[in-house]
Parts: structure tokens; C-alpha cells; sequence
């Protein structure tokens, strides 16, 4: 991990140097001004400049609010606002820009996006999700004068999802400079599409473009192309010449280090520009992985010519206390969480993610189904994408597959999720036209979509028989039936499970799995707890799905099925099934909002990685003459045996249904202890003990964990109550304040908790069941002190 990271840094420097021969691309995201008012004349002029907020990019200014049941996004929307925004930005280019191209690249801008260049309008992007690029070229002042960037943002039109959106310029902005001849981002395509025995073909496409008043060269321009492999060790380098403004060309690589989740690869490749000196007076630099991919009808998927079972997680795009704002650190975070756990692969569920998260995935060796809309022509939602997708969706899938075309880490594109066009005709035509856009776009990799309905006579997009794999969500009884009804095409779980949870909370478990809701007749559990917590053990549902134990096992067992895309990886803001507000988070994830796991983290990891599990629960603080019920993860042993103060209360082992053992324990105060064995030897030992009241806060801090190498890189300080004797206490919270002193500052605080209504901005947050997060950001190169102010007393850590 440590030398992909050092690789990485030194690409990411290397780009940073590239100004001085040909393209320079530079951050774009400071210095930016904002404001919630909306007035017409902000695209010529801030009006009064007072009145508008200082802020860096990426910004969501939703998260930025308290959560209130007023907005009209409702609790489903994450009880936050939407509204309209204006940014602001003035710039100055010397004049040494001039003659050169000159544009402005937005990673995605949620929603409705129009961009003016000093007062003269550039256009306007409908799509909340898609990285979009405007040129600047024909507008600029040079020298002293001042260029003046405006962009009105308008997410006012509520609701228009399903889950938090957040709201602004959320992710990274770039200013790209060229020659005025220059090769198109769009038009290049990086693909590796043979990779057999110990040869590797790379095949290089791409394009020129040019500023109106660049002359035509009267020769054909030279280009060059240049590989290194992983370790920076240059591989070839070949020479060619555009034709008609196409480039087209193939090499070979001989033993190509393969990519895969377990070494992630990845080949630097740059496609140079050369002038009549052999200078380089343009160049993209992408990093490809040589892999190969395949579906199987009846043994599943494929990777470099090895059966590998997709071990995935659905994930949302916000970053909890963060909301929508692009952190590269804190997704990191959020991915090796999931790595750790056992994931190969995460589905980026439902919109096409930030391009720096697939350069994460790249990096760490984590496949992606990745994904273009949650709707077509018929709606979910009052104001959602079916406004758009009439005029957008066939600009928005070029957009979506040129852009992502390039990352080793795509190995299926999909069209929708849960479409509900396939349920009559016009589901056959539109799935055939996107399924051969993008299969135009790129021919190497499958196209699927998310499916509800396992009758094929029932079902029109596949009725299209467009789709090169079948994904089906939920309906785990009927798995049997899919090959039956879809014959001879490879299939996927492409989403299961819909369990609820809040992280250490147990209720008394019921003989069967309950259903909140029950059925699609109740919008919200009836009788549900009045404190709008779910109980952490893997027994309750949303009524469509099941626990993770009986989703898992169900595609564990069956070959056919390439693997499976858990809902959720993360508890993420919005679609906080199963009650009304207050609850305003989701409770869906293995992992809560604040990035801690909850108990069935510890399953996964059970099963899907080699590591040492042995994971007890629930906690030991009960009432006298309780009956708890005792959980234990594990693996690699055949049974393990429980203890209760010294006391053996007998063994207990996975069966074929159930992958936990389990005991019925009377509570009396001590230690309870778990001790796996295998072939009759102690091989690994937990325990918990009764704990008292809180006694001081146990601060940790993760930084170089998650770091990128980027200034921005975040840490992350857990406080967590502990008594005397250490053990956590979870009966005893206490509000906890983050204050820093110095070059830093409180991004956001959380604890897990669905239906806390502090808004995630603010430095104070109270504990719950013993822990909360604070996320800093430090603003300079001198160290800070960051004090963990509580009753308890003040902890400090410098960083």
C-alpha cells in the first residue's frame, strides 16, 4: 500500500510540473465567493461584496444548515435545505496566455449549473452528477485586468431525490491551459483490451482539437507515446502522426504486472503533442491497469482468467458531516473501511461519482459498477432527473462513459437502477439505445442495470436483450429462478440485503426477522422504538429485503451469481427507513455515518477476508435477571466456548444457516469472555466487561491511515468514554466539544446516531452510546492543538 501511495504522490507531483511544457492543469478552488441570494445581475457583478461568503471548493452549502422538518426535501432528502447559490471567482492570466486555449473543468455541481465568463454565458448544466468542462478561450482579459467567473447554482425545485444531495460546486474545479492545438480529454481512450499469456496490448485513441483562431498546420503534427510501469521504470516509447486529426495507435507490452484488488497496478501512460522541434506542446497522462474481465452464465465472474467472487458494497455519494463536499482523504477513508472489512468492489449507487474517487479505486485495487441514473422517463420524485432525461440522458451517457472509460477499476457500466420502464414496451427501446451508446463508447466492458422484476415476460429491459449482465436487487428466495427465467446470461446480486441498525443498540431478539416497515401499505413502522433507534442485531429489514446472514448466504451459494452489492456500505444522510423525522440518516449501512462499524462489520469480515475474527456482543451493562442474547463472530475455528465470570457456558458454531455462534445468557455483573478454538486448541480470546460511569475520554486520532498526499487530507479524532478500568462505556454519554487552537479548523462532528438533530457543522456533539467524531482540517504548515473538552475533563493532541 505504502508504494502504490508513494507512486501516486509522485504522479499527482509530476502533473503539478507539466506547466512548464505543454498543458497545465491547476486547482481552481480557492478564493471563491458565495451567497444565497439570487439576483440576475450577480452574472455581470457581486453587488455588494460584504454580503458574500468567503469559501474554498468543493463546497455544500446544505450541510451547512441545522436539520429542520420545514425543507420540503423531507427527512427522505436529509431534512437539509436545497435553494438557489451564486458563486464568484475573479482571476487574472498574464499575458503570456494569450493564443493559448484556456478552460474551466467542474468535477459536478448539484444542480442545474449556468456559468458565466465576465457577463457572457457559457451554458448550462442540468445533471447534478457529471463533471462538465466550458471554454474560456474567446472571453479572456490578460495582464492586469480581472476575469470574473459567475455560477448560479438552482437546487430549489424539492424534492428531486431519494436521499441528500447536497447542494453548490461540491467537487474539485480546474483551470486547463493548452497550446492552441491541443488533445481532446474527451476523445482519448485508454483501454487494455487483450491481455493474454505474457503479452498486454494497450490501444491509444484520441483526438485533436483547436481554438477558432488556431491555423491549420500545413503538415500532419507528431505525437508520442511514453509508458512506464508501476515502479516508474519506463516500458517503450513510440512515435506516430495524427491523421486528419485522429490518433490511433496499439503497443505491446511483454509480462505486464497485472492489476487486480489484490495488487493494484497501474501503468503510467502519456500521449504527448509534438511541435516541428520534437517539444512537447500538449500531453495526457492516464493511469491504466493491464486486467482482463469476464462474465460467466453458470460460474460467475472473472478476473485476469481467475474465478473471483464479487464481494460489493452499495455506496452513496455524501461523506456524512461532510455531506456532498469531495474530500479525497475521507473517501480514502471511507474505502479502506470497506477493504478492511472484505470488499473487492462498491457500486456507486445511483449517479456517476466524483472522478477522484475512481482514482482511489484505482489506487487500492477496489472494482466499480459504475452507475448513470436512478430514473428515466417516469418519475420518483416530483422534481427528479425524468424532467431531464427526455433532452440530457443521451449527452449525459457520452459524458459519463468518456469520462470514466480510462479507470482500470470500471468493470461494468450500468444504466439505471430499479428502472421503472421495465415494466411495459418502452423499456426495450430505451435500454437498446444506451446499451449501444456505451457499448460504442467503449466495446471492452459489459453494460448491466439494477432489476426488480425476475419474470422475463414481465421484465422489457431485458426483454431488449441489449444487457451483457443482469443485475437483480432483493428477492433472495427467488435466486433459483433466475436462470431459469434469463437464460444463459450472466447474472448478479446487484443489491440485497436492507437491513437497519443503529450501531450498539439491542433490542430482545424475536424468533423470526421483523419487517419495518412491514409491507409497502405502511410508510412507517408501526410500533417502532420511540427513540428512533434499530436494533444492531442482523434481525430486522425493510419489508422488500432481509438480514445480511441470509442475503450473504444466498449468493455465497450459488456460483452462478458473480456477487453481490450489500445496500449499504455506509449509513449515508436521507432515506432514513424506517421512521419519520426527527430520524434524517440512513440506517442501512454496516457502517454508521460516523465511519464506526456497527457488529455485522465483523461478520463480513468473517467471511470474506483471511484476517483473525473473533467479534463478541452486545455490550455487558443489563438489568438483573435479564436474558441477553449473545452473539459471537467468527472464523477459522470450528466452535468457540463462552465464559461468564470463569464460568464455561458451553460451545457454540456456525451452521449452514447461521454465521454466528450463539448463547441465551442469564446477566450477572463481570467479564464475559469468548475463546474460538480449532481442533480442540485455543487459537483467540475477546472479552467485555460490566463497565461503571464514565471516567475520561480515550482520544484517537487517524491521519496517515487515510491520507492522499493533498494539503486538504483531514484527520479524524475519535473520543470515546471509557471508566476506570478502560472498558468503553456506552451507558453514560456526554456532549463533547472540539475546539482548535491554530492553523486548523472543525469541518464537522458526528456519532452515528440517525435521528441526532445537531446539525453536522457544529463543533459540539454529544456521545452516543460512548462515541463521537471530529473531522479537522488543518489551514496551514505549523502544527494546532485540537482540545476534547468534556465534563471529564480536557484532552489535547497536537498535529
Amino acid at each position: 500500500m505504502k508504494l502504490h501511495y508513494l507512486i501516486a504522490l509522485l504522479f499527482l507531483l509530476q502533473l503539478q510540473l507539466v506547466s512548464a511544457q505543454g498543458r497545465a492543469k491547476i486547482r481552481f478552488n480557492e478564493n471563491w465567493h458565495f451567497t444565497l441570494q439570487d439576483q440576475l445581475g450577480f452574472r455581470l457583478d457581486d453587488g455588494d461584496a460584504q454580503a458574500w461568503e468567503s469559501v474554498e471548493l468543493p463546497h455544500d452549502w446544505s450541510i451547512k444548515a441545522d436539520f429542520s422538518a420545514s425543507y420540503p426535501a423531507g427527512n427522505a432528502g436529509g431534512a437539509l435545505p436545497g435553494g438557489i447559490g451564486w458563486y464568484s471567482k475573479t482571476f487574472t492570466l498574464p499575458t503570456s496566455d494569450q493564443g493559448k486555449a484556456v478552460q474551466l473543468h467542474f468535477g459536478g455541481i448539484y444542480r442545474y449549473a449556468e456559468i458565466w465568463i465576465n457577463g457572457s454565458y457559457l451554458g448550462k448544466m442540468p445533471n447534478g452528477y457529471l463533471s462538465f468542462t466550458v471554454d474560456l478561450t474567446p472571453y479572456l482579459k490578460y495582464g492586469q485586468q480581472h476575469n470574473r467567473i459567475a455560477v448560479r447554482v438552482d437546487n430549489s425545485k424539492q424534492p428531486n431525490s431519494r436521499w441528500y444531495t447536497g447542494s453548490g460546486i461540491y467537487r474539485d474545479v480546474y483551470l486547463i491551459k493548452t497550446s492552441p492545438v491541443y488533445l481532446n480529454e474527451q476523445e482519448t481512450f485508454m483501454s487494455t483490451p487483450e491481455v493474454q499469456g505474457e503479452l498486454g496490448t494497450l490501444k491509444v485513441q484520441s483526438k485533436l482539437s483547436k481554438v477558432v483562431t488556431a491555423k491549420a498546420s500545413p503538415t500532419r503534427q507528431k505525437y508520442q507515446l511514453t509508458v512506464w510501469d508501476p515502479t516508474g521504470k519506463l516500458v517503450l516509447k513510440k512515435m506516430g502522426t495524427e491523421q486528419g486529426g485522429n490518433i490511433e495507435t496499439s503497443v505491446t507490452v511483454d509480462e505486464p504486472m497485472l492489476w487486480s484488488p489484490n495488487a493494484a497496478n497501474l501503468y503510467r501512460v502519456q500521449l504527448a503533442l509534438l511541435n516541428n522541434n520534437n517539444t512537447i506542446e500538449d500531453q495526457i497522462e492516464k493511469r491504466i491497469g493491464f486486467r482482463s474481465i469476464r462474465f460467466d452464465a453458470k460460474t460467475g465472474f472473472y478476473l485476469n482468467g481467475k474465478a473471483l467472487k464479487i464481494f460489493g458494497v452499495c455506496m452513496h455519494h455524501d461523506l456524512g458531516a461532510l455531506g456532498a463536499a469531495f474530500n479525497k482523504s475521507a473517501a480514502k477513508r471511507q474505502l479502506l473501511i470497506m477493504k478492511e472489512m472484505g470488499a473487492n468492489a462498491i457500486r456507486t449507487a445511483h449517479n456517476p461519482p466524483a472522478e477522484e474517487l475512481l482514482d482511489l479505486c484505482d489506487e487500492m485495487g477496489i472494482l466499480v459498477y459504475n452507475e448513470a441514473f436512478d430514473m428515466w422517463k417516469k418519475r420518483k420524485n416530483k422534481f427528479d432527473y425524468h424532467i431531464d432525461f427526455p433532452t440530457e440522458h443521451h449527452k449525459d451517457i457520452e459524458a459519463f462513459v468518456r469520462r470514466d472509460r480510462n479507470h482500470a477499476s470500471v468493470i461494468l457500466w450500468s444504466i439505471g437502477n430499479e428502472i421503472r420502464e421495465q415494466f411495459d414496451s418502452t423499456g426495450i427501446a430505451l435500454t437498446q439505445e444506451m446499451a449501444d451508446l456505451v457499448k460504442s463508447l467503449d466495446p471492452t466492458r459489459p453494460v448491466t442495470a439494477a432489476l426488480t422484476e425476475n419474470n422475463y415476460a414481465k421484465n422489457f429491459i431485458a426483454q431488449a436483450q441489449a444487457l451483457d449482465v443482469l443485475g437483480f436487487n432483493y428477492k433472495h428466495e427467488d435466486y433459483d429462478k433466475l436462470p431459469v427465467e434469463f437464460k444463459n446470461i450472466p447474472l448478479l446480486a446487484s443489491e440485497t440485503v436492507s437491513a437497519l441498525q443503529t450501531r450498539s443498540v439491542y433490542d430482545r431478539l424475536q424468533d423470526t426477522i421483523q419487517l419495518w416497515p412491514a409491507s409497502s401499505k405502511d410508510k412507517y413502522v408501526v410500533n417502532g422504538n420511540p427513540d428512533f433507534t434499530v436494533s444492531a442485531y442482523d434481525n430486522v429489514a425493510a419489508y422488500w429485503g432481509t438480514s445480511h446472514e441470509k442475503a450473504w448466504l444466498a449468493v455465497k451459494n450459488r456460483p452462478f451469481l458473480a456477487g453481490t452489492f450489500v445496500w449499504t456500505g455506509f449509513d449515508y444522510l436521507g432515506e432514513p427507513v424506517p421512521y419519520p423525522y426527527p430520524a434524517r440518516s440512513s440506517y442501512y449501512g454496516i457502517v454508521d455515518l460516523a465511519g464506526i462499524p456497527k457488529d455485522v462489520y465483523y461478520m463480513y469480515q468473517s467471511e470474506w477476508t483471511d484476517k483473525d475474527v473473533l467479534h463478541l456482543l452486545p455490550h455487558w451493562n443489563w438489568k438483573a435477571g435479564d436474558s441477553v442474547d449473545v452473539w459471537a463472530y467468527y472464523n477459522k475455528a470450528d466452535e468457540v466456548e463462552l465464559f461468564l465470570n470463569g464460568k464455561s457456558l458451553g460451545t457454540s458454531a456456525k451452521t449452514a444457516e447461521r454465521l454466528h455462534a450463539t448463547w441465551k445468557v442469564p446477566f450477572e455483573k463481570g467479564e464475559l469472555k469468548a475463546v474460538k478454538k480449532r481442533a480442540g486448541k485455543i487459537v483467540q480470546e475477546t472479552s467485555i466487561r460490566t463497565a461503571a460511569d464514565a471516567h475520561t475520554v480515550k482520544v484517537s486520532l487517524e491521519h496517515e491511515k487515510y491520507a492522499t498526499g493533498e494539503s486538504r487530507d483531514l484527520y479524524f479524532i475519535t473520543a470515546e468514554l471509557i471508566d476506570k478500568t478502560g472498558q468503553s462505556v456506552l451507558h453514560n454519554d456526554q456532549e463533547i466539544e472540539f475546539i482548535v487552537t491554530g492553523n486548523g479548523k472543525v469541518l464537522g462532528t458526528d456519532n452515528g446516531f440517525q435521528a441526532d438533530l445537531r446539525g453536522l457543522h457544529h463543533p459540539k456533539r454529544k456521545t452516543f452510546k460512548g462515541k463521537a467524531l471530529g473531522i479537522i482540517q488543518k489551514t496551514g504548515d505549523k502544527a494546532c492543538t485540537v482540545i476534547i473538552r468534556s465534563a471529564l475533563g480536557d484532552q489535547k493532541i497536537t498535529i
